[in-house]
């Protein structure tokens, strides 16, 4: 019998996760994918938002503000990159800029810095904020981090605390009875006291499976993106036009490793596995961008992509024990600001929905820290130098791009929550994310794979089970 079954593997799922493993408590976090944060946190611009876009009395203000505030110490603790780049809400003209004025106000109310720049005096920061733009609000303390190391931090985390982490198990069925819950996977059943719904845009469907009557359906909305080649210093902000109805508009974003994403667009889709870039979400983007930007470099693009966000038939996140369902949590319709709100809502859910269902007690063993993997890139050239004495695979460059080395991606293959994919060596150490997109390095990652998990390059996915990249041996 588990305490909480948690379905869903996304920055949400894994942070509920993480907080749950300090308990003395038999707890699964389970997820359809071959991979941790393969959903919406696979797939969104990666900003940590300071909280002052939110409409007052929502979930999203209280959570947004909380768990920004709570990210600098978490990336600590977690080994995580975390960046503070500011950001830049920039208007056009009087109507736009009587918006500025509201986000000052809510800003205020939240305690959270910000500053006025006329147009001049941002373009001297931002030389490619275009002659449109009459004044900006700068919110100094945005920061941008890599979504998918925190997501699978903190599973590492959980999962070295005793959490079962189960992938490739899609949920069939919800079975509840004599209070309690089995939740049937492909996998195995889990019979559960607790079952916490973080499935993303799939989180409607899993809500059905225990009620005749949910009170909201999932609406994905499609976002895609360019990713300009680091070489190319576009912003030093997240520049943000003045956000609509459909959403924060089109950005420029500076990662933590020295790209600029500029996007997204926001389109409704039928399907909840409709990732796929289209020529006119890339065009709308293209034409937007330069609403606020001018020189937009697309023609140094290396890459472009799409994701889903997990919007729903609420304008709000939808955090709260269901009505006809007890012990079931729904965590859902978790879009933006839901990367900067993570860290709160999984908070929120341990200390306040499920404090007095679960017998919270400390496990005295648990550990809630991690130490940051072996980057060679960020030691010094003496320390390099003793690594690749101690082990010579750490002299092998793989990705020539992003300058990896053959003895970081088998330490990723190795570890807790280890890479079973090329994507999942990608996103834990980066090869393939450079110029190339992998032209060069991904036949040498499959083959480390192959070796590494002793298994014939033919079995080698890309990402989930059913991807393999070779057909057939021949030579």
């Amino acid at each position: 019998m588990y305490d909480a079954v948690i379905i869903g593997a996304g920055i949400t799922g894994t942070m509920i996760a993480r907080d749950l493993s300090q308990y003395q408590l038999k707890i699964a976090l389970i997820d359809k994918e071959n991979d941790i944060a393969d959903g919406a946190t696979m797939a969104n611009s990666a900003i940590v938002h300071t909280g002052y876009d939110p409409e007052d009395n929502t979930m999203k203000a209280k959570m947004n503000v909380r768990g920004a505030r709570m990210y600098p110490q978490l990336c600590r603790d977690l080994g995580c990159r975390y960046t503070v780049v500011g950001a830049y809400i920039a208007a056009c003209g009087k109507e736009e800029e009587e918006h500025l004025d509201v986000l000052k106000e809510r800003a205020e109310r939240r305690e959270i810095p910000y500053a006025f720049l006329s147009g001049d005096e941002a373009r001297k920061e931002e030389p490619n904020l275009n002659e449109q733009v009459t004044k900006v609000i700068s919110f100094p303390t945005t920061a941008v981090i890599y979504p998918w190391e925190a997501a699978i931090a903190c599973a590492q985390v959980a999962v070295n605390n005793g959490t079962e982490l189960v992938l490739n198990a899609p949920v069939k069925s919800i079975e509840h009875h004599a209070g309690m819950y089995t939740v049937h996977t492909d996998k195995k059943d889990f019979e559960t006291k607790i079952v916490i719904n973080a499935a993303g845009v799939c989180a409607d469907q899993i809500y059905r499976m225990v009620s005749e009557h949910p009170n909201f359906s999932m609406k994905p909305r499609k976002g895609e993106y360019y990713v300009i080649d680091n070489a190319v210093h576009y912003v030093k902000h997240v520049v943000f036009p003045v956000p609509s109805a459909k959403g924060k508009g089109v950005l420029a974003v500076p990662t933590v490793y020295g790209n600029t994403l500029i996007g997204p667009n926001s389109d409704y889709v039928p399907s909840t596995t409709d990732t796929g870039s289209t020529f006119q979400g890339l065009d709308y983007v293209k034409e937007n961008a330069s609403k606020i930007m001018k020189n937009v470099p697309l023609n140094r693009s290396i890459r472009n992509f799409a994701g889903l966000r997990p919007s729903s038939s609420s304008s709000d996140f939808i955090i709260e024990e269901a009505k006809d369902a007890e012990n079931f949590i729904n965590v859902a319709s978790i879009e933006s600001p839901g990367l900067a709100s993570a860290p709160a809502i999984a908070e929120y859910v341990v200390q306040d929905l499920l404090k007095g269902k679960l017998d919270l007690k400390i496990n005295e063993q648990a550990v809630m820290t991690r130490q940051r993997p072996l980057v060679m890139s960020e030691l010094t050239p003496a320390e390099r130098e003793a690594k690749i004495k101690e082990n010579p695979m750490y002299g092998r460059i793989i990705c020539r791009c992003e300058q990896i080395s053959e003895g970081e991606i088998v330490d990723c293959i190795h570890a807790v929550c280890g890479a079973r994919s090329v994507k999942g060596v990608k996103k834990r150490v980066r090869p393939g994310m450079g110029r190339c997109q992998g032209g060069f390095c991904e036949p040498r990652v499959v083959a480390i794979l192959a070796r590494e998990l002793h298994e014939s390059e033919l079995d080698v996915v890309l990402d989930s089970q059913g991807s393999k990249i070779l057909a057939k041996e021949n030579r």
